[in-house]
């Protein structure tokens, strides 16, 4: 693929539809190469979108629970990029057995599930994508986390498995905050709002915001640049540029 040098290179996963899909589109719009992340072939918007944007969008294969479709990704993308620029683990899901109290039998299976992609997903990403962020320009990793991760702001009275996977992919960006910030890496942590997604697998129309429009304060937060100390400091910011507790 020919690139243009001023072009960002971005990595979506979860791009197959909702808040992932609208991030491609929005970026796409910006001028950005994108590789879009695919989970469900038979899912038709990025094919749509790939004609829109046929010389900027690659459409890869990715199933981020799996470590050989990372491993295989990688080494898709890294023979038509020699860099990516920004990484946006976007790619999450919920279950329909988290509203069971402790009254109520445990679905431990669908917490492992939760657990595998929502946080150990992004960590699989970015162990095997490293040798390409690291000739990248930016340097930027970005994580679709939620305030359901925030313990200390936390009232719910359920959702083990999905407050639990975000909790502790809070933990896991801070070590990897630790590790690579010394290395030029800068980190993005995001609570989107309550987007009409489909991560509980069908779109929730009872959410506030459309896709479309939560990807603008998104893709503006993710590919910003704050001046100072400020990239010293992890913290996590939601679509109304609020920081929320850990």
């Amino acid at each position: 693929m020919e690139q243009q040098s001023e072009r960002k290179v971005v990595l979506v996963t979860g791009a197959d539809r909702g808040l992932g899909h609208a991030l491609a589109a929005r970026l796409l719009e910006q001028g950005c190469v994108v590789f879009a992340g695919q989970h469900l072939p038979d899912w038709l918007e990025l094919a749509e979108l790939a004609k829109r944007f046929p010389e900027a969008l690659r459409i890869v294969p990715l199933d981020v629970s799996k470590l050989e479709s990372v491993q295989a990704a990688a080494r898709t993308i890294g023979g038509m990029t020699r860099q990516l620029d920004v990484l946006i683990n976007n790619a999450g899901v919920n279950s329909p057995t988290s509203e069971r109290t402790i009254r109520q039998a445990q679905d431990y299976d669908e917490m492992r599930r939760l657990i595998e992609v929502n946080t150990l997903g992004p960590i699989r990403m970015v162990e095997a994508f490293l040798p390409l962020m690291d000739r990248g320009g930016m340097k930027r990793l970005c994580f679709v986390s939620s305030e359901a991760g925030s313990i200390n702001r936390s009232a719910r009275p359920a959702w083990y498995g999905y407050c639990m996977s975000k909790a502790a992919l809070n933990m896991a960006v801070r070590n990897l905050f630790n590790c690579l910030r010394p290395d030029g890496y800068t980190f993005r942590v995001y609570h989107p709002g309550w987007v009409r997604s489909y991560i509980g697998g069908e779109k929730n129309m009872r959410a506030e915001l459309e896709p479309e429009v939560a990807a603008q304060p998104a893709v503006a937060y993710f590919t910003s640049t704050f001046a100072g100390g400020e990239e010293d400091r992890l913290v996590m910011r939601d679509w109304q540029g609020r920081e929320w507790p850990w």
